[in-house]
């Protein structure tokens, strides 16, 4: 039985068989190229600050040069997948970031490292869209959250890789050596995927012509311009809530509580095993109570947890409560993927996916200094206190623009 009959059993009949395993599995390594690229880079930094005799605002510019290079990437391949198939650009984009994660490696100056950071985050930009379209396309309705947030959990199985590599191979063989070895996991992340047929939704498009550009699939309606904005705003909040407080909180425990680097570690550790088992509950409990209890539910909560969190003096609390500040801050990650491909037509999904996703990962981006310029007049903890209202603004636009769509049909 050939991959298409899969595809076919799979979602009539709600089995799950081997393709729609293969499809999480190539996802999911590619999304932990996403957080091992990300936290990567933060540990080795001082060494390139070291090594290139940078000072510190040209070393926070590699951190938006790749972001640059991210956004444009996740629309470029977004659309990219929908004409050319979502199998041959997903593979296209993990050997670019490959290759220039390497080439990072080897360069001999710092303006040429930032080119090859832009042109690896290019390569990685269109690996959370492309893979969560892939997925989507291709498991039963019934699962199809779960299986998303199977996907998301890969982003954090790439923060631990990072951590190991960092502590492993930094101390003999410097930050190249790091990015040496940050190539291996993306190489397994191209084999995985080399033979992975296309679903069978995209085949049916491409054989009525439909595979061509469709970014005005986003905005073709009143409503579903309503939907797409509503869905930046949540992927605004849930990037800039993120990088937020992963970025702030370690600073934060270091200079009000006086911490050292094991004990933000342990911080660390805590808040990632929260997100994972968050990420994992939340898949389960969008598709048993639908996409937008289960959104709204954990936009509340995380608006209440963050408020009461950083209200907290205790700086042991402030570790043990990590698990659930991850838990629900985090936890929606798990349904992005599949909330994002049910509002689309397979012609214009992917597109969707990633030029929804990478807006608001743009916007994201700039938590870290806005929340660093509010902090130049307040405390830390009180301005990512501050943090909850937005959550609050997430749950609205669930509530108001974007609609229900548990057990859809993919068209």
């Amino acid at each position: 039985m050939g991959a298409k009959a899969k595809i076919n059993v799979g979602q009539e009949n709600e089995k799950i068989g081997k393709y729609q395993h293969q499809t999480v599995w190539a996802a999911s390594i590619g999304y932990a190229m996403d957080g091992l690229d990300m936290m990567m880079l933060s540990f080795v930094l001082p060494l390139i600050i070291a090594y290139f005799g940078i000072n510190s605002a040209q070393a926070g510019s590699i951190s938006t040069i790749t972001l640059l290079g991210v956004v444009l990437g996740g629309y470029l391949f977004g659309v990219m997948a929908d004409v050319y198939g979502r199998v041959r650009v997903f593979t296209w984009t993990i050997l670019i970031f490959s290759l220039f994660t390497g080439l990072c490696a080897f360069a001999p100056n710092f303006s040429t490292f930032n080119v090859f950071r832009f042109f690896s985050g290019l390569g990685l930009g269109g690996e959370f869209g492309i893979g969560m379209t892939l997925v989507t396309e291709s498991w039963p309705k019934k699962y199809r959250t779960r299986a998303t947030s199977y996907v998301a959990v890969g982003y954090q199985a790439g923060t631990v890789l990072a951590t190991l590599t960092a502590a492993l191979i930094a101390p003999h063989f410097g930050w190249r050596g790091v990015f040496l070895v940050g190539v291996i996991p993306a190489i397994l992340a191209w084999w995985t995927r080399r033979h992975l047929d296309e679903p069978e939704m995209w085949k049916n498009i491409k054989k009525e012509k439909k595979n061509r550009v469709s970014i005005s699939e986003l905005f073709h309606s009143s409503k579903i311009t309503g939907t797409t904005l509503g869905l930046i705003v949540v992927c605004s909040v849930q990037n800039f809530g993120y990088y937020g407080i992963m970025s702030w909180m370690p600073t934060m425990l270091a200079k009000q509580h006086h911490y050292t680097i094991s004990g933000t570690t342990y911080w660390t550790l805590s808040t990632i095993v929260g997100m994972v088992v968050g990420i994992v509950f939340f898949g389960w409990l969008a598709d048993r109570w639908g996409r937008k209890p289960a959104y709204i539910t954990f936009q509340i909560c995380a608006a209440l947890i963050i408020w009461i969190y950083f209200q907290i003096s205790n700086p042991t609390l402030l570790v043990i409560l990590g698990s659930v500040l991850g838990f629900f801050v985090n936890g929606m990650m798990g349904g992005y993927g599949a909330l994002l491909a049910e509002h689309y037509r397979t012609e214009a999904r992917s597109t969707a996916e990633n030029i929804i996703f990478n807006t608001g990962r743009f916007v994201g981006g700039f938590a870290p200094l806005l929340i660093g310029i509010f902090a130049l007049n307040s405390s830390l903890s009180a301005v990512l206190g501050f943090l909850s209202l937005i959550y609050v603004l997430a749950a609205a636009s669930m509530l108001f623009l974007v609609p229900e769509t548990k057990g859809k049909e993919l068209v």
